[in-house]
């Protein structure tokens, strides 16, 4: 994929620990329309499991998920 996602919003959760990556997440994508991405970042080891989870239960997409070192970026779209 060569066309890098822009994010319409980003939520910095690094340093956080369960549940306040979702808690953030779930409230900034509850700020977007339909269709638009938020871009999450976090380093909570949990937070993989739990926002793929989250997402798959809310119905969102998660479009990319990037690892680099202890940081996940996961871009998730707003599917409702």
């Amino acid at each position: 994929m060569g066309s890098d996602i822009v994010p319409d919003a980003e939520v910095d959760c690094v340093g956080l620990y369960c549940p306040m990556p979702i808690a953030q997440t779930k409230q900034e994508i509850d700020k977007l329309e339909v269709g638009q991405v938020l871009k999450v970042e976090a380093d909570d080891p949990a937070a993989e499991e739990d926002i793929k989870r989250w997402a798959k239960r809310t119905g969102h997409e998660i479009v990319k998920l990037e690892k680099e070192g202890t940081v996940l970026t996961f871009y998730i779209r707003k599917m409702k």
